[in-house]
């Protein structure tokens, strides 16, 4: 289950915090899925990946809000659906520059609110995270007016050209596991 957060409508396309959206949407354009269904608060795409079923997911009830609108996704997963493992929610992260990758098996939200959520709904933070920088923001302007930005054309340009090594790193952590996506892809 790879799932990306962000919010819904179209004021919010082209902000930073909808770049969790971007890769997602990459993802199901480059692994030739199903095109995205609701299913309650949720955007759902399925497929298979050398083998293996897998769903991308988009919840669509606000990024702090985005552990609920999954809740119910993940009651209803496979008996052998392992957090650690079966889970890996894909973000923005201002702590991290733009064009840097931090793949994690596991960690805190470090202050971001989609975490927190997700977090919140799942017991603790034991599932991968994807964070993708999108830059620190700057003196004299809010956090929340700087997530819900455009983002500038150049720094849209970075984080647009990551997207398709995104999607390998999906497919290692998935195939492959946590340590080897982390060893090729963080930067």
């Amino acid at each position: 289950m790879v799932v990306g957060l962000g919010n819904p409508g179209p004021e919010y396309d082209a902000t930073r915090h909808n770049v969790g959206w971007w890769a997602v949407d990459r993802l199901v354009h480059d692994w030739g899925f199903d095109a995205f269904e609701r299913e309650g608060d949720l955007l759902i795409s399925r497929g298979e990946r050398a083998g293996e079923a897998v769903e991308v997911i988009k919840p669509t009830s606000y990024m702090n809000r985005s552990g609920l609108a999954l809740a119910s996704r993940l009651a209803s997963a496979p008996e052998d659906f392992d957090l650690s493992r079966d889970l890996l929610v894909v973000v923005d992260d201002v702590a991290l520059e733009v064009g840097r990758v931090r793949l994690r098996p596991q960690g805190s939200p470090g202050g971001h609110n989609g975490l927190k959520s997700v977090d919140a709904v799942v017991g603790g933070g034991g599932y991968g995270r994807l964070r993708i920088g999108v830059g620190a923001c700057p003196r004299g302007t809010t956090l929340v007016d700087w997530v819900l930005s455009d983002m500038e054309p150049e720094d849209e340009d970075q984080v647009v050209e990551l997207l398709p090594m995104l999607g390998e790193a999906i497919g290692v952590w998935m195939l492959e596991g946590a340590e080897a996506a982390m060893s090729r892809f963080n930067r």
